[in-house]
């Protein structure tokens, strides 16, 4: 399948990998992202080797960000959306914010909504496309303390397999790219100091890509990359809750405590 291709959060990690295999297998691009410089260069990278690519930068938590992308996907023939654009926040939900909070809601859920029912329409009227929205392990089941990034792929998830199924019958495939720890900017933008995860938990971007592109070429509606992944997944959906809870823990705020125990541990030293 080729044609016109469109990727949020284009500029690194997973939507970067998604930009260049989609490139690669011929479709031409439009890529968002808030950054327009890096959208820039990695329309020239992907320029560079032949094939159209357009930018559209713009903040998917605005109003206008998303109206402006959203005009662009209505007129357009799109036979490609991956929604990879997402945030989530370093800190619990009780030391939070309404403005980030709502931040977070809007980029992870309503724009999500917004960009899958601009590009529908047309892909049923069309008969064939496809639509992936990147989600998390970290939607399965278990609420993970204090935190609303994983409330907000469990929405993620759900919507996609709910939207899919109403759709396949017309030749429309939607799925969630349901990814594990994969190594990206993603934590680092957020604050949240992973330097403790086992090396062994990690993914690579590209591989994250090559199989939920091979997922939703086989109909499914829940990708989840890695035996590891799919080993975790089942586990939170069949295990007792409470075995699930005790396993699963809080990394949200430890870059700020990390930084308050250095800071102690060198005042004492000082004063010893």
């Amino acid at each position: 399948m080729s044609g016109l291709a469109v990727v949020t959060g284009a500029t690194a990690g997973i939507g970067a990998a998604f930009a260049r295999r989609l490139h690669a297998d011929g479709y031409a691009l439009l890529l968002v992202a808030r950054d327009a410089e890096r959208l820039a260069a990695m329309a020239t990278e992907l320029g560079g080797a032949g094939g159209s690519v357009e930018t559209v930068p713009a903040d998917l938590t605005t109003g206008e960000g998303l109206a402006a992308v959203e005009k662009q996907l209505r007129e357009r023939p799109v036979e490609m959306l991956v929604n990879n654009a997402g945030i989530s926040l370093n800190r619990s939900f009780v030391e939070s914010t309404a403005e980030d909070e709502e931040r977070l809601l809007a980029l992870n859920v309503t724009a999500v909504m917004r960009l899958t029912l601009a590009v529908l329409p047309g892909m049923v009227e069309r008969g064939r496309g496809g639509v992936v929205n990147v989600s998390s392990v970290a939607g399965f089941g278990v609420p993970m303390p204090g935190s609303t990034y994983s409330a907000s792929k469990a929405w993620v998830t759900n919507f996609s397999e709910s939207v899919g199924e109403s759709v396949r019958s017309r030749g429309v495939r939607v799925m969630a790219l349901c990814p594990g720890y994969t190594k990206t900017e993603f934590h680092q933008r957020a604050g949240i100091n992973m330097s403790r995860t086992p090396e062994w938990m990690w993914l690579a971007a590209d591989a994250v890509v090559a199989d939920g592109l091979r997922d939703l070429r086989r109909g499914k509606r829940v990708s989840v990359p890695d035996w590891k992944y799919k080993v975790a997944v089942f586990g939170m959906r069949h295990l007792p809750r409470g075995l699930i809870r005790r396993a699963t823990r809080d990394v949200r705020g430890r870059i700020g405590r990390d930084e308050f125990d250095r800071d102690e541990a060198q005042r004492r030293e000082g004063k010893s």
